[in-house]
């Protein structure tokens, strides 16, 4: 049985009569968009009822004092959101791989938070699947992005999902580098991509000479980064330099009762640390600005910008209590970069580069390298002083690097 063209069930469903009962909301306007199927056919309906509803209250309320003014604004109000849907239109279509990552998280959430259309390529999930996975992906999709659940090995699968989206962006983990030729083979036919953002975001790996085991594991990166320039595809290289979350855990232990923090090297080296949200609200705006096409960001914000011994006296004043320093020597770290088993030998090659060489600050921006900071200078970021009260208050858990 139908009314008006569509089955009684349907027009009954309770979500069918949210929609007539509340015509004007933004929030039931909503699935039309997602549901291409019905959208022209229900919303030519809705429109009508629409119509005849207006001619109901024109008769009613030529005699309603205010009635033409309510009128306008109503007018006004759905040209506020014609003139919405139609910017958030406009906006680049991301997909991300990694995207229940560490760092992927905050990517997702950036790229919604910016308005863009934003799909997630996800591992199906097993028995295996931590539940913190999952309901990680339950959250990203009650915030309106898309998961696609697949493997890297489905080629086809890649270039049909890749031709839907503007912008790719990898933030796989470091064992899965070279599941990176896959997403560029994938780009390279669908032939559409306006931006690839390969997983990089630590140090600028073109610009370092650092220790054997450091060396190797930025070699991979390299390749990834040669693959996408041969490849012709139009790229951005994010050099976002430390985790600040990750690395305040790391060297001040805020979840412990200590009275001794190490100190590599002399400690004076100046390092960058910029909080994990702001490297994804920043790496969703490179990825979307013509102005990085093809080039280097590198992120250097001023207020980041510290040593390890600035870091730890900000701490202490913080906390209220003094620490004592245990210095590790260049030679003693070098020492064990040669002796450690992999993958403790790269970890404490990267503290080798990171603070005893200042490898992070070892080279100028300018025409080669862009710096974000100056590229989006509205953008608040967190300072390590606010992030260090973050600390104080509702401190991020430590986790583990993976290699």
């Amino acid at each position: 049985m139908e009314k008006n063209g569509f089955p009684v069930a349907f027009i009954d469903s309770e979500p069918i009569q949210k929609l007539f009962r509340f015509p004007e909301t933004k929030l039931h306007r909503q699935p039309f968009i997602k549901y291409k199927g019905l959208e022209e056919s229900l919303y030519i309906y809705i429109e009508r009822e629409r119509e005849r509803e207006r001619e109901r209250e024109q008769i009613r309320g030529d005699q309603c004092p205010g009635h033409k003014d309510r009128e306008r604004e109503r007018d006004r109000e759905r040209q506020r959101e014609r003139a919405e849907m139609e910017s958030s239109e406009g906006k680049c279509k991301i997909l991300i791989f990694g995207g229940s990552g560490y760092l992927g998280k905050y990517m997702v959430k950036a790229s919604i938070f910016l308005g863009h259309p934003t799909y997630v390529y996800s591992r199906p999930p097993t028995a295996k699947t931590s539940p913190s996975k999952i309901d990680l992906l339950h959250e990203f999709q009650a915030m309106g992005v898309s998961i696609i659940h697949g493997e890297l090995e489905e080629h086809e699968k890649l270039v049909r999902l890749i031709k839907q989206v503007d912008v790719v962006i990898s933030v796989l983990a470091y064992p899965q580098v070279f599941e990176q030729l896959k997403i560029i083979d994938a780009i390279k036919v669908a032939d559409n991509v306006k931006r690839f953002l390969p997983s990089d975001f630590g140090c600028e790996e073109d610009r370092v000479n650092p220790l054997p085991p450091f060396q190797q594991f930025l070699e991979k990166k390299r390749k990834i980064r040669r693959a996408t320039e041969e490849a012709g595809i139009p790229y951005t290289f994010v050099s976002a330099n430390c985790f600040a979350s990750y690395f305040v855990n790391y060297l001040l232990n805020p979840h412990e009762i200590r009275d001794n923090i190490n100190v590599y090297g002399s400690g004076k080296a100046n390092v960058v640390l910029n909080y994990e949200e702001d490297i994804a609200m920043y790496t969703i705006k490179v990825a979307n600005d013509p102005r990085t096409s093809n080039r280097i960001v590198t992120y250097r914000p001023p207020k980041n910008i510290i040593s390890q011994l600035e870091l730890i006296s900000l701490w202490e004043k913080k906390i209220g209590r003094n620490f004592n320093r245990v210095h590790i020597s260049e030679q003693e770290i070098i020492k064990l970069s040669e002796t450690l088993p992999y993958p403790q030998n790269v970890q404490i090659s990267i503290l080798h580069a990171i603070f005893v060489k200042g490898d992070l600050m070892n080279f100028e921006v300018g025409e080669d390298i862009l710096e974000a900071s100056k590229l989006y200078p509205d953008l608040k970021y967190t300072s390590i002083d606010q992030l260090l009260d973050i600390f104080l208050v509702n401190p991020p858990k430590p986790v583990v690097a993976a290699f």
